[in-house]
Parts: structure tokens; C-alpha cells; sequence
């Protein structure tokens, strides 16, 4: 399953956003914060004791069980009262998930993760990027394996001629993205499509032109048979 993989801000990067906001309520998120052990319920007690040490109230705090996702009537009644006596609300989620919290409220809510990328856990504790989002995926055109993400030059008509034994000369720990995808399309029987000269990325589908935005057709709600108890 994909998730939205997060790193905590360091407790100094805190203290610096919350600046005179002494009393806190912290919030974190029982999806992908949790398995990536940045959000949990562990996390949110943890920071409580960091803040406490540098002088600040933590007040309440609770973990939504997913922060990105509306709370319904009664959640944001609850999370009303969680932030009655507070100056502000420290969200362990993503940016998504503090997007989220600030539509409940006007107080100051900041953010203490970095969103990192969109990835998958490759084993217990070990997360691989495999999407950057870009809004015009070119995944069939590289044998599903993508050269944004993969190559670490974002590369898109061949290697950049840097790698060794496969390793990429960015970072010797990461194979080669183009030698990936040689011997995906090597297995796919498609090695002719290389020759094609691919144009320059678009970026404008990206993050130029300010938030991106899609409405999809909603179907109607069904109508009542009549007669039908």
C-alpha cells in the first residue's frame, strides 16, 4: 500500500514555528504517520516530553485515526474541546493532514513533519520513493519504472554514463534508474523503443500555476422505487 512517507522537524525547527505559542495541543495521524513512526501515539507523547523540556504547555493532544481525511460532526466537536484552552495545534501528519486540522479551527496549526514523498515500505522500516506526483505520468513509456523518480538526474532519453556496475554515480547506494529500466524493456521485448528521443519534461502539469485542481463526474443519487418498502 502507498503512503505518504514524513520525517520529524528537528525539536529546534519546532520551537522556532511556535514561537510564543506556550500552550500546545499536539495531533497526530493513526495511518502513515503511525507506520512510519513519525505521527503515532508514541510520537505525540514524545514530543509532549520535548516541548515540556523546553518550556512549553502541552495541553491535550489525540491521534486522528486519518488525518487527511473530514472529520465528521461529531470529531471536529471533540476536537473543538481538544483546543479550547490552547495557542496553537502541532500536527504530526502530513501536509495533507495539517491542511486538514487548519480548516477546524483558528488558531495557529503547524506542521511538525516534513512530507517527503509518496512511496511504499520495501520492509519493516524501510520506505522507498515511487511517485513524485508530477500530473503526467510516462510510467508506459519506461516499462512502469519511472526516470523522475528513479534516476537521480531525471533523466528521459538514457543514462547520463556515470553509473558503475549498475550503481548510480549520484549515490552508490541506488541502482542505476536507466539501467532499471533497460532491463524492464530488455524483459518486455521492447529495447526499439529507446531509440525514440522523448520530448522535455512538462512541467507546468506539476507545481507551477498554483494549486492543482480536477472535478470528476458525479452520478447522481439513485431515486426510490416506488412501491418498495
Amino acid at each position: 500500500m502507498m503512503k505518504s512517507i514524513t520525517q520529524q522537524k528537528s525539536t529546534d525547527e519546532i520551537v522556532r514555528i511556535l514561537g510564543s505559542s506556550h500552550k500546545v495541543a499536539l495531533v497526530g495521524c493513526g495511518t502513515c504517520p503511525t507506520m512510519a513512526g513519525t505521527g503515532g501515539v508514541n510520537e505525540v507523547s514524545d514530543m509532549a516530553s520535548r516541548l515540556a523540556e523546553k518550556g512549553f504547555k502541552p495541553v491535550s493532544d489525540t491521534v486522528i485515526p486519518v488525518a487527511c481525511e473530514p472529520l465528521p460532526a461529531e470529531g471536529r466537536r471533540e476536537f473543538a474541546q481538544l483546543v479550547q484552552d490552547v495557542e496553537a495545534v502541532l500536527v504530526l501528519a502530513c501536509s495533507l493532514g495539517v491542511r486538514m486540522v487548519s480548516d477546524y479551527t483558528d488558531l495557529p496549526v503547524l506542521p511538525a513533519l516534513n512530507t517527503l514523498f509518496i512511496g511504499r515500505e520495501a520492509e519493516p522500516g524501510f520506505f522507498e520513493e515511487e511517485c513524485a506526483q508530477c500530473g503526467d505520468c510516462v510510467l508506459g513509456d519506461y516499462g512502469g519504472i519511472c526516470p523522475i523518480v528513479q534516476c537521480a538526474k531525471s533523466l528521459f532519453n538514457g543514462p547520463c554514463g556515470g553509473s558503475v556496475e549498475g550503481k548510480c554515480e549520484v549515490e552508490a547506494s541506488l541502482p542505476c534508474g536507466w539501467q532499471l529500466i533497460f532491463d524492464r524493456l530488455k524483459k518486455l521485448g521492447r529495447l526499439d523503443e529507446l531509440s525514440e528521443v522523448r520530448p522535455y519534461k512538462d512541467w507546468s502539469k506539476s507545481v507551477s500555476g498554483g494549486a492543482r485542481r480536477m472535478r470528476i463526474p458525479v452520478p447522481p443519487p439513485p431515486v426510490p422505487s416506488e412501491g418498495k418498502e
